[in-house]
């Protein structure tokens, strides 16, 4: 009998402020490339996060994972890390990195992929807003 690879997804919310700003750019340059993102007292996003585990089924639990643990190291790993914070200024991992969304979606799969099972595979989904999210990794 072959073994089944099943995805399970955790979804989550945080709300957190960034300023999209290239220090080796001119002001104008900032403007023009990141336009309203590049607000100087920042601007926020209500983010929607959604972490997607995929592995072999447990034969005890028939889990791939268990949800309440994913939930947990969700809450500790990311939410209090970055939940109603400015991402720019509060936190160690976008104090020399541009906090785009996709830059935001990277930190977050390599700060779960470091907790998680390497037995498991993951992917990160991040909603900026309801019509804009990025995927990581692809391919």
């Amino acid at each position: 009998m072959s073994t089944k690879r099943v995805a399970v997804f955790r979804k989550e919310h945080f709300n957190a402020a960034h300023r999209l700003h290239n220090p080796n750019w001119s002001d104008e340059k900032n403007v023009r490339v990141y336009g309203k993102c590049n607000n100087p007292t920042f601007h926020g996003h209500n983010y929607e996060l959604i972490v997607q585990v995929i592995g072999e089924l447990d034969s005890e639990t028939g889990y791939v994972i268990d949800m309440k643990v994913l939930s947990d190291i969700i809450k500790t790993e990311i939410l209090d890390r970055f939940d109603h914070r400015n991402l720019n200024l509060d936190t160690e991992e976008f104090k020399d990195l541009n906090p785009s969304a996709e830059n935001i979606a990277i930190v977050i799969y390599d700060i779960l992929r470091n907790k998680l099972n390497p037995n498991l595979d993951i992917k990160i989904r991040l909603y900026e807003t309801e019509r804009n999210f990025v995927e990581y990794p692809v391919g």
